[in-house]
């Protein structure tokens, strides 16, 4: 048989006093003297009390813990801010719940519900797909709310942002295209309604038009989404060979894991990458730097982006003013981009492989 747990009101009776004076000495209470609540407090550890968590939680009215929604708890990038929220949340003593939206509103709001009812003290919510249309649904936003990569300016006065600069992502990988040489240059995108495949893409074509370059609509894949779910790896696989068909010489894909998949297809088909064709992601997972060639890529610091995010979050808990943070995002070089090459035209290969 277990051993009975030290409550309150044996310590009182130990120390022949009542069981508030031992509550509120262990809330150090200035209503009980200095001396009293150390003799209490000694006490309380001699006996070896382990305080009531759900009891102090329904006291305090705080339950100690964060909600986080993410869209995909199997893509990295989603990991990686993750590891940045839960070392801040870890410090400040605060447990981290975890559920996934697959990008799909109803069921972010199915899970921002469900955090309400655990009563949370805080939500983060990556990728959200919330708007300024679903002002209803936003007045039920409870707690203190921080949105990750997602601007805010059309949103509820509830919520508070950390993001990056999508845009000028797209733009800067075009850029390290330009700057080696390539004009026929290609955007692999997810189609998923986000605000991060929209405005990278719309970088993509800022940087086009600045380098007076026409557009070209079969230089652009993008798949249409239905119900049916499909890995962002598996757009990169299927999507690439249209690209290469339309006769662009680098790429820029939405995010790490379409480049990937892309390169695998490359494999495939015998393009060699860089020296036929060069690929830029967007994210800067730690599997960009493992894969063969080694992936040229924006970083978008998600690490750090889950840090500032949670200490925001902190911050509201204490009514703060916070300020919306909006990051830049860097090129990282590697072995996936070079000087275009004149010397082959991979479409070639689609004719042959086809």
């Amino acid at each position: 048989m277990s051993k009975r747990k030290i409550s309150i009101e044996d310590i009182a009776r130990k120390a022949g006093v009542s069981h508030s004076t031992v509550s509120r000495a262990l809330r150090d209470s200035p209503l009980i003297s200095a001396k009293v609540r150390e003799e209490i407090k000694k006490l309380a550890q001699e006996m070896n009390y382990v305080p009531n968590a759900i009891a102090q939680s329904l006291q305090n009215q705080r339950t100690y813990t964060v909600g986080v929604i993410v869209t995909s708890i199997a893509d990295p990038f989603f990991g990686e801010l993750v590891e940045g929220i839960e070392q801040v949340a870890r410090k400040a003593g605060l447990n981290v719940l975890l559920n996934a939206s697959h990008g799909n509103f109803d069921q972010e709001i199915a899970a921002i519900e469900n955090f309400h009812y655990r009563r949370v003290d805080g939500i983060l919510v990556a990728d959200s797909r919330v708007g300024k249309h679903y002002n209803q649904q936003l007045t039920q936003f409870t707690v203190p709310t921080v949105l990750i990569n997602i601007d805010t300016e059309d949103q509820h006065e509830t919520f508070n942002s950390v993001a990056i600069d999508d845009r000028l992502g797209g733009c800067v990988a075009v850029e390290h295209l330009l700057d080696l040489g390539h004009t026929r240059i290609g955007y692999l995108g997810v189609g998923d309604g986000s605000k991060a495949d929209q405005q990278r893409l719309e970088g993509y074509q800022l940087a086009l038009s600045q380098a007076e370059l026409p557009a070209n609509q079969d230089w652009v894949a993008i798949p249409q989404r239905d119900s049916q779910t499909i890995s962002d790896f598996d757009i990169g696989k299927q999507l690439l060979p249209q690209l290469v068909a339309a006769g662009v010489t680098g790429i820029f894909c939405y995010n790490d894991m379409v480049a990937v998949g892309a390169l695998l297809t490359c494999k495939e088909l015998g393009i060699s990458v860089p020296q036929d064709l060069s690929l830029v992601g967007f994210d800067n997972i730690a599997l960009a730097s493992y894969i063969t060639p080694p992936l040229t890529t924006v970083s978008q610091r998600m690490v750090e982006m889950g840090e500032l995010a949670m200490t925001m979050l902190l911050d509201l808990f204490e009514e703060k003013a916070v300020d919306n943070i909006l990051l830049s995002p860097f090129l990282v070089k590697r072995g996936s981009t070079t000087k275009v090459s004149q010397a082959k035209k991979i479409s070639n290969y689609i004719e042959v492989k086809i």
